[in-house]
C-alpha cells in the first residue's frame, strides 16, 4: 500500500510543489496539506499519516518549529514518521531532531525536493521506521572530525570512513553492501572495526546505529546555530 503523508509548509508555493513532486509516486498517497503547527496537528489526528513531511520552520512557533512539532508528535502519534525539510546543512538541527529517538524521523536538504526518487526512498524508510541524514550534512561532519587534533577517525581506513558514512546516513548493512559493491559479510566486520575504535557501542539496530554516530561526529564541534525565522 502506499504511504500516506501529509505536506506542511507555510509557503503555498512549496506546498503546491511538493504535492505535484509526490503526486505521480506510486508509493505514495500525499492525503493533506497544512499551513501551519495547528492545522497540522488537527490533520494527522483526522488522517493519521504514515509519514507527515514538513518545513523546519513552522508558524506559529520561531525557530525550528516542525522539530518541535516532530518531539511533540512522539506521544501524540508515536508511529507517525517525520521528515524535515530544511535549507540548514547543521548538524545541530538534526541532532536536536534525534534528541527523542531517531527511529522514523529523517533530516533532508530542502535542494533534495527536486529529486523524487530521494524523497521517496526518504519517506518510504521513515514509514518503515527507519532513519536518514542528508548525505551533505554527514560529509561536513566527517570532514571537520577528520582534521581535528587527534580524531579517532585518524585509526580508520579509506573503506572503514566510506562505511562510516553510509551508516551515519541511515543505511542498512545490506544497503551499504550494494552502495559500495561488498558483500554483507564484509560490511558487518568494517561496522564492528569501526564501533570498536570509535569506542561506540555496537547495535544491529539502524536507527541507535545513525544516532551514536551522529553525536560522535558532532562531539566537541563547536558549531553555532544559524538564525531560523
Amino acid at each position: 500500500m502506499a504511504v500516506r503523508v501529509v505536506i506542511a509548509d507555510d509557503s503555498f508555493l512549496v506546498r503546491e510543489a511538493l504535492s505535484e513532486v509526490l503526486s505521480s509516486a506510486a508509493e505514495v498517497d500525499v492525503v493533506a496539506v497544512a499551513e501551519d503547527v495547528p492545522s497540522l496537528v488537527a490533520a494527522v489526528e483526522r488522517e493519521n499519516p504514515d509519514v507527515v513531511l514538513t518545513d523546519i520552520q513552522m508558524p506559529p512557533f520561531d525557530g525550528a518549529g516542525g522539530i518541535r512539532f516532530a518531539a511533540d508528535l512522539r506521544s501524540i502519534s508515536p508511529e507517525t514518521g517525520v521528515v524535515i525539510l530544511s535549507q540548514y546543512a547543521e548538524a545541530d538541527f538534526a541532532l536536536e531532531l534525534f534528541e527523542t529517538g531517531s527511529a522514523r524521523r529523517a533530516y533532508l536538504l530542502k535542494e533534495r525536493v527536486g529529486n523524487r526518487a530521494e524523497l521517496v526512498a526518504a519517506i518510504t524508510a521513515v514509514a518503515g521506521g527507519g532513519s536518514v541524514v542528508d548525505p551533505k550534512i554527514v560529509d561536513t561532519l566527517i570532514a571537520a572530525q577528520s582534521r581535528g587534533e587527534g580524531s579517532a577517525l585518524a585509526d580508520l581506513t579509506p573503506r572503514e570512513r566510506e562505511v562510516l558514512a553510509e551508516v551515519a546516513k541511515g543505511k542498512s548493512n545490506l544497503a551499504i553492501a550494494g552502495s559500495l559493491f561488498l558483500t554483507k559479510r564484509a560490511v558487518e566486520k568494517h561496522i564492528n572495526a569501526i564501533f570498536l575504535k570509535l569506542n561506540l557501542r555496537g547495535s544491529d539496530d539502524v536507527s541507535s546505529r545513525v544516532t551514536a554516530t551522529l553525536i560522535f561526529l558532532a562531539e566537541e564541534r563547536p558549531v553555532p546555530h544559524p538564525p531560523v525565522g
